[in-house]
């Protein structure tokens, strides 16, 4: 049961709960993906302000979409000790000041990028959003197994963000962005759900490792970091990138691999290794930016 909010918190309490509900080392994840994309669209450093306006907009529209997340799940998140700690179960606002605060940032971030940046890139966060919290958490989340592999689309949206705000289009090399985070969500998340498996099992969430034996739930991590390994090698060819990109491209997904197998191969003896999905989990978020990033570097280094 969540906490009414009350006086007792003070001011900085208050702003650092309103900062939370944005789930802001999310955000930045999601950030470390836009720029490098804008740059492989542009083939060389956009405008800068071009750049911060994106970012300003992403950010609040990712923030507004995580904060109306938290209003929906305010139930679980007091169940969850991951995530009873979170602003709406401590009381520190009540969830009607934080669904109106959610709903600023849509607002504000709609108006900044159809303003600054183009009406194609507004609705595409638009489109995130509703997703991430229609489709995500209102009917998924609490029904099907498939819940993070569908809603992980949201996720992947701020590249085809970054794309459109410097093309005002879209086109296969962002399409296989897109789908390169959609792929790597399921085990990004997935060996963080092994970790708290206990947690989503009390709050009723059917995440894989709920669900399904460890050994099956491994073995699907295994095969979508394959398929997103995969998919990689194909995003070279498609944006003309060179050598820099493609030996990232085969080292970081053969290391992810290594990984995703030793975690499965751990299943099969009947280990439930909570060390190797936490490893796999930390690392999968240094394969997602390091591959975007030498992503870029790869464009600025040809065109140097």
């Amino acid at each position: 049961m969540t906490v009414s909010a009350t006086s007792s918190f003070s001011t900085s309490d208050v702003l650092k709960g309103y900062i939370a509900l944005t789930k802001p080392r999310i955000i930045e994840l999601l950030l470390v993906t836009t720029v490098p994309t804008m740059i492989v669209a542009a083939n060389g450093f956009p405008r800068l302000w071009l750049i911060v306006v994106t970012l300003v907009g992403g950010t609040l529209a990712a923030g507004g979409a995580n904060a109306f997340n938290m209003v929906i799940d305010r139930d679980i998140d007091a169940i969850m000790e991951r995530t009873k700690r979170r602003p709406l179960v401590t009381g520190v606002m009540s969830a009607r000041s934080a669904a109106l605060f959610a709903g600023a940032l849509e607002v504000v971030a709609f108006a900044i990028l159809a303003i600054w940046v183009n009406e194609l890139s507004a609705w595409l966060a638009m489109s995130a959003t509703a997703f991430y919290v229609i489709v995500y958490t209102m009917i998924l989340k609490r029904r099907s197994k498939q819940n993070i592999v569908i809603g992980g689309a949201a996720g992947a949206v701020p590249v085809l963000i970054g794309w459109s705000a410097v093309t005002n289009s879209l086109g296969w090399t962002p399409v296989l962005l897109f789908l390169v985070i959609f792929i790597w969500t399921p085990p990004h998340f997935w060996a963080l759900a092994v970790r708290y498996r206990d947690d989503y099992e009390a709050a009723h969430v059917p995440m894989m490792p709920v669900v399904a034996s460890l050994r099956r739930t491994t073995l699907e991590i295994l095969v979508y970091t394959v398929l997103m390994w995969a998919l990689t090698l194909f995003i070279g060819p498609s944006a003309h990138l060179g050598w820099v990109y493609a030996v990232s491209a085969t080292v970081l997904g053969a290391m992810f691999t290594f990984y995703a197998l030793r975690l499965y191969r751990h299943a099969l003896v009947g280990k439930a290794n909570v060390a190797e999905a936490m490893r796999l989990f930390h690392f999968s978020i240094t394969y997602l930016s390091a591959l975007f990033i030498l992503m870029a570097v790869d464009v600025l280094v040809r065109n140097h």
